[in-house]
């Protein structure tokens, strides 16, 4: 059994008032006849991005399934997606829904990945990718709220083939020739030298690129200087520390951050980051204004599966606004399962007793609920964000998951598991941990590694 209905019903009421009653200035809360006109000027001291003639600086986020009315409450001003079409909104809804909040669109085009068994040496399969993409810039380029188009997502991403880049570049071509009044880009897993010589030599026409980077966005300065980047960027995707960044456990389970510390990283790495280049960055996407499943269902999320804000929404807020939100999200203090904290590999019997605790609390003064669930660990395991499946939830093992301390019965079945706690403030705000453990059979001298 899933937590997600008792999230939802603690939220229910919650909800409808999660969002600051700070609402931010419109972006363009008319709806103009025709295409925004986006430009990027380059002076002697800077890059400046330019929307119908104004400076323009990108408080954005990736924005899939989440709220853009959330968004635009906390002061946000563009999204970007990674497909025209996502299975649940038509790009017109999406590009309709952005106007109607004041937002711009940074829309995304799936190209298709060489990871994925794309060959680009194949000129049947590019051309027909150039036909259908073309078919799709023709069909949104006039709508006001887009201002750009992101021609794929993290094409790098374990490639070895250069024409990728080839490919992308007579995208960004036909794009300006049936365009003119957007920009072009595509977004990049990390930064380096070699990448940068193969989009200056093989993709010169796009205007700008995007940079995807986690806990290594502290090295992004040096990574720029290095690869010789000297044109404009977007940071297109940042926030949490990777799973791939983090230390695990002794069966390899990552140990992912709670939502207080995972606010403090944000904070940290936007003012240190982000905000001090006035020269090249033009903004920022912070990832992920939603939910999804990845190695957990909270490691990427700024919100939760029944929708609650986190600190992470606090800490944007105020970074996008200079104050902070109305509510803020309930702190964590610390959490432990039988004595312990997620980093010392804690390993349970079959059918053992254990208490777990956590201790949190809400700088607004609100009275706290809670809820607690088990979940296998994930071996559903994909790379560069690609869809994963939720674990499943083992009902029946915490008689009393409403408390700040309770005590759990260990699962029947050996192997690995992680124990959630979540926080909620009943306004709309929450907290969450995560920590991993491992049921060893009887005789059982060490636990076998999860792959990663």
């Amino acid at each position: 059994m899933s937590i997600a209905p008792l999230l939802m019903a603690l939220s229910a009421v919650a909800l409808l008032t999660s969002c600051s009653s700070d609402t931010p200035p419109s972006v363009n809360r008319g709806k103009p006849a025709g295409p925004t006109k986006v430009a990027i000027k380059h002076t002697a001291e800077k890059f400046q991005l330019y929307v119908n003639s104004q400076p323009f600086y990108v408080k954005g986020a990736g924005l899939e399934f989440g709220s853009p009315e959330k968004l635009a409450a906390h002061g946000g001003n563009t999204f970007r997606t990674w497909r025209t079409e996502n299975g649940q909104a038509t790009g017109q809804q999406v590009l309709d829904r952005a106007l109607t909040n004041g937002l711009y669109v940074a829309m995304g085009l799936e190209i298709a990945r060489e990871r994925h068994g794309f060959d680009y040496n194949n000129p049947a399969d590019v051309a027909r990718q150039f036909a259908e993409v073309k078919a799709e810039v023709l069909k949104y380029k006039d709508h006001p709220a887009l201002i750009s188009w992101i021609i794929g997502n993290e094409l790098n991403l374990r490639a070895t083939n250069p024409k990728v880049w080839d490919a992308v570049n007579e995208i960004s071509k036909m794009i300006h020739q049936v365009d003119p009044n957007h920009l072009t880009m595509t977004a990049l897993a990390g930064i380096g030298k070699d990448l940068v010589n193969d989009i200056k030599t093989r993709a010169p026409d796009l205007d700008l690129i995007g940079i995807q980077s986690y806990a290594d966005i502290m090295n992004l300065p040096r990574y720029l200087k290095e690869s010789g980047w000297d044109r404009p960027y977007l940071v297109t995707e940042w926030g949490a520390t990777g799973h791939w960044e983090v230390g695990k456990t002794e069966w390899g389970a990552p140990i992912e951050n709670d939502s207080t510390t995972k606010a403090e990283f944000y904070q940290k790495r936007f003012e240190a980051v982000i905000r001090p280049d006035q020269t090249q960055c033009l903004g920022s996407f912070v990832f992920l204004w939603g939910q999804k499943q990845e190695r957990t269902p909270t490691w990427y999320g700024m919100f939760l599966e029944s929708g609650e804000e986190t600190a992470t929404v606090d800490v944007m807020h105020y970074l996008w606004n200079g104050k902070w939100p109305t509510n803020r999200s309930p702190r964590l203090d610390g959490a432990w399962l039988a004595g312990k904290t997620a980093p010392e590999n804690i390993r349970l019997k079959p059918g053992q007793a254990a208490t777990a605790k956590i201790t949190a609390r809400d700088e607004d003064g609100d009275p706290l609920t809670y809820a607690w669930e088990i979940l296998e660990e994930s071996r559903d395991l994909k790379d560069g964000g690609d869809l994963e499946s939720k674990p499943q939830s083992l009902a029946g093992l915490i008689p009393s998951p409403n408390k700040p301390e309770i005590t759990l019965t260990a699962p029947a079945k050996p192997g690995a598991y992680r124990l959630f706690a979540y926080v909620f403030d009943g306004k709309g705000g929450a907290a969450h941990v995560n920590i991993p453990f491992y049921v060893e059979a009887a005789a059982q001298a060490a636990a076998p590694n999860i792959k990663n």
